[in-house]
């Protein structure tokens, strides 16, 4: 897909069933082990497809009680996945590169452990909102260059990936009162994550500044028309494309953000996860194997 498609105002989430189960494990990290939790929904069993799941919270925040509702209606949503959700290293601890360490290393676990996680060991996609979503992109360019793990997909919710905050839409969201403590959080946020001026061109850091895209793993990006991470998102996209990566870019719905963590809620939205869910779909249609 060339373009960005927009979405019509979304309905309410359904209510969940009662066959979601949520398992807390620990998994491994680049220095040690990591909380995390494991969701599945419907009968018992191993699953074809994992999902990695990386928290919001601008590196220097956030847990795994943060997209718990969303984890919940993803597992709930698409029965043949088990949903991985990791805590990793934030800025306030150590600074970068500790938490995209910490999630390749979340990989590379999973592949040696597939009997903890539910999982056949067929196809492994990773996925994060907002930081978190940083890190799944990174985790693709890493996973390339150190030869695996073989991810099957990404899936970037409202990415953060441009330190320097210089897209159109980061600078009018800027003259929005409403917003304007969203966009204050993505700079306090890259400041605590970033202290080095030197890291923030680096591609672990920045993936949106990296010259080398080409044979990362199929992509679905879904940006928001009223979020400050809108263009990042989006132009993250058509890099993509243009170096051949399988991209489909999907414009939300305008879900007013009055404040930073309320990203975590508009990525709870239907469509988003109608979207989601036809991309994991989509994994298994004649040409998606790696």
């Amino acid at each position: 897909m060339s373009g960005i498609t927009a979405q019509p105002a979304e309905p309410a989430l359904p209510a969940l069933s009662d066959r979601i189960k949520v398992r807390a494990l620990a998994v491994g990290g680049a220095e040690g082990p990591l909380d995390a939790r494991l969701y599945t929904s419907g009968a018992a069993g191993k699953r074809d497809v994992l999902l990695v799941f990386f928290h919001a919270g601008g590196f220097v925040g956030g847990d795994l009680d943060g997209a718990d509702i969303f984890l919940r209606h993803l597992a709930d949503d698409n029965p043949q996945v088990a949903v991985l959700a990791s805590r990793y290293t934030l800025a306030t601890e150590r600074s970068f590169p500790a938490a995209v360490e910490d999630a390749h290393a979340v990989l590379n676990w999973v592949k040696k452990n597939k009997a903890k996680t539910a999982w056949t060991g067929r196809r492994l996609l990773v996925a994060g909102i907002e930081a978190g979503a940083n890190l799944a992109a990174v985790c693709a360019l890493m996973s390339r260059d150190r030869g695996g793990p073989a991810l099957a997909g990404q899936i970037l919710v409202m990415p953060m990936l441009d330190p320097g905050l210089t897209t159109c839409s980061m600078r009018e969201m800027q003259q929005a009162p409403e917003l304007l403590e969203v966009a204050d959080a993505c700079a306090a946020a890259y400041a605590g994550y970033l202290p080095n001026c030197a890291d923030r061109t680096h591609p672990y850091a920045s993936p949106l500044q990296s010259s080398r895209l080409k044979n990362l793993a199929p992509a679905l990006i879904l940006s928001a028309d009223d979020d400050p991470l809108r263009d990042e998102a989006e132009q993250y996209g058509a890099k993509l494309i243009a170096n051949g990566v399988k991209t489909s870019v999907i414009r939300m719905a305008p879900a007013l953000q009055s404040e930073a963590g309320e990203r975590n809620e508009c990525a709870c939205k239907r469509s988003a996860l109608a979207e989601i869910a036809t991309f994991i779909a989509g994994l298994d249609r004649p040409g998606s194997e790696l």
